[in-house]
């Protein structure tokens, strides 16, 4: 599976497992609310900065929304 797909499924499933929406997981990012349903679906191919930003929105390290 593409790296993009497999990012966007970990964000997807963190996201899902705290019971936030896009919109809530974009505020604590900041990030701009249509940004992330397209990083779920693995049509962006999103930067380092954006992976830390969703990383301590999550309060996990980055390693940890790259494990399987």
């Amino acid at each position: 599976m593409d790296i993009k797909k497999k990012f966007g499924e970990k964000v997807k499933l963190l996201r899902t497992k705290k019971g936030w929406s896009q919109e809530k997981l974009a505020l604590s990012a900041d990030l701009d609310r249509t940004y992330i349903p397209s990083i779920e679906k693995g049509e962006r191919n999103v930067s380092i900065s954006v992976i830390e930003k969703i990383a301590k929105a999550f309060k996990v390290s980055i390693s940890e929304l790259f494990k399987d």
